[in-house]
């Protein structure tokens, strides 16, 4: 067993002091609180006296304030090797693309795992103790699958299980390069030729305690309308993600090839629902919003990408208000922060509508540790019988001291800077100290990438 008293934490909705937590296999079985009681009781489980408690000598303390495990929804690895290059000039999304695409025809197997596995280390720094992976990057530069089909696949579930972070796998895939236009150039490697085929190679992928295997639809100008239905049942059961409405180029080729939204077209194609995940959602019409809503669809919003590609701002506020649940991602790692993305959340609504107080502390707290749309609904929440994860940020940093130490410190003052310890399923896997070391990996796995 491993113990922890958390010098305050946020429990049941609320930041309290002095919590207590125990830990068998992985997951909490005991969380108490000592302002959650009456401060002449003992605690309730083992009747031991509060000076005992708080003084055993096998209890670690962990100062600051505690949050539980974030999750990552959106997540395409490869991209963390453009972060400041990307930006020397100026462009639109689709001349990013086409620098990323550079990127992704340089890679194997084994420069992938080096460059997924330093990636993940980033985020277990910061306090993401999950992943959702939208992976699509599957063959050889021709196109012609490795020995292992899957080899990429295996790279990146490698990588996580060394990093000490779970991922959803979120197989994904990619058949065109836009409506009613083959695959070309890098593209080639994204391909499996048909959903059957798609569907065939991820059938052989195995998830486990720490992995969930997922499936993703690229978007709709990438899986033909008549291919979506074989997709959406090889999804059943599990997570499904999709990239939806991210370019206005997007909405108005779908609109003159099939007549409708891609969220429409997804609705149609029985792909829309509590276990689908719609990315971006970021230029949608009112009609499309009531789709997602009463679908009760995952929102992944990611900000920090969004507005440095120039996609826009979301209607976040209005997809939670109609029944859809926000998550968050760093997508393209221009930064890794999910403090940023979810205080992004608010303020981007703020310039969006000149108004402010869209989202509260606790909202924004929901949305950074929702672990559903993963599959992973056991996680998200300091409470017995929960996975095990913490998060704990130094509440007397430059950016933090004077805050309060509450919730509010954390979602509009905290940055993934001031993330001191982490703890995925009882296992510590990041604390400040790792910071160098994990710098060095990154510039190591980059610089192999960039030099081929």
């Amino acid at each position: 067993m491993t113990s922890y008293l958390l010098e305050r934490a946020w429990v049941d909705g609320a930041v309290r002091d002095d919590v207590l937590v125990e830990i068998v296999d992985g997951r909490f079985v005991r969380v108490s609180a000592a302002d959650s009681r009456n401060p002449h009781d003992t605690p309730e489980h083992d009747g031991e006296s509060r000076g005992s408690w708080l003084s055993a000598a096998e209890t670690r303390r962990l100062p600051g304030l505690t949050l539980p495990g974030l999750a990552n929804c959106h997540s395409h690895a490869f991209h963390r090797a453009l972060r400041g290059r990307t930006q020397r000039e100026r462009g639109t999304f689709w001349t990013w693309r086409d620098q990323m695409y550079g990127v992704a025809e340089r890679l194997t197997p084994d420069s992938y795992f080096e460059l997924a596995r330093a990636t993940y280390r980033e985020m277990a720094a910061t306090g993401i103790t999950t992943v959702g992976e939208f992976h699509y990057l599957h063959h050889q530069l021709d196109g012609t699958p490795y020995a292992d089909p899957n080899a990429m696949g295996h790279a990146l579930i490698a990588a996580a299980a060394e990093a000490g972070i779970r991922i959803a796998l979120l197989d994904t895939c990619y058949l065109s390069s836009g409506f009613g236009r083959p695959v070309e150039s890098v593209q080639l490697r994204y391909s499996d030729g048909s959903a059957e085929a798609w569907a065939a190679r991820t059938a052989q992928l195995n998830g486990d305690d720490r992995t969930v295997i997922g499936a993703a639809i690229h978007s709709v100008r990438a899986v033909p309308r008549e291919e979506l239905p074989t997709v959406v049942e090889a999804a059943t059961g599990g997570p499904l993600h999709v990239h939806l409405s991210e370019q206005v180029a997007e909405n108005d080729a779908c609109l003159a090839t099939y007549g409708v939204t891609p969220t429409r077209l997804l609705h149609d194609a029985g792909a829309l629902g509590a276990h689908t995940s719609a990315v971006h959602a970021t230029h949608l019409t009112q009609a499309d919003i009531t789709h997602l809503g009463e679908a009760g669809v995952n929102a992944c919003l990611t900000p920090t990408t969004e507005r440095d590609l120039g996609d826009g701002i979301g209607p976040g506020r209005a997809l939670a208000k109609a029944g859809a649940t926000i998550t968050l991602g760093s997508d393209s790692h221009a930064v890794i922060d999910l403090f940023e993305e979810m205080r992004a959340l608010e303020m981007d609504e703020r310039l969006a509508t000149q108004q402010r107080g869209h989202w509260t502390a606790a909202e924004l707290l929901a949305a950074a540790t929702a672990h559903g749309s993963l599959g992973f609904d056991d996680a998200g929440a300091i409470a017995v019988g929960r996975r095990a994860d913490l998060v704990t940020i130094d509440t007397s940093t430059i950016r933090t001291a004077g805050t309060g130490a509450d919730e509010h410190a954390a979602a509009f003052a905290a940055t993934a800077a001031d993330v001191t310890h982490v703890v995925a399923g009882g296992r510590v896997i990041a604390t400040r100290d790792d910071h160098e070391q994990i710098g060095r990996e990154l510039a190591a796995a980059i610089g192999k990438v960039h030099e081929q």
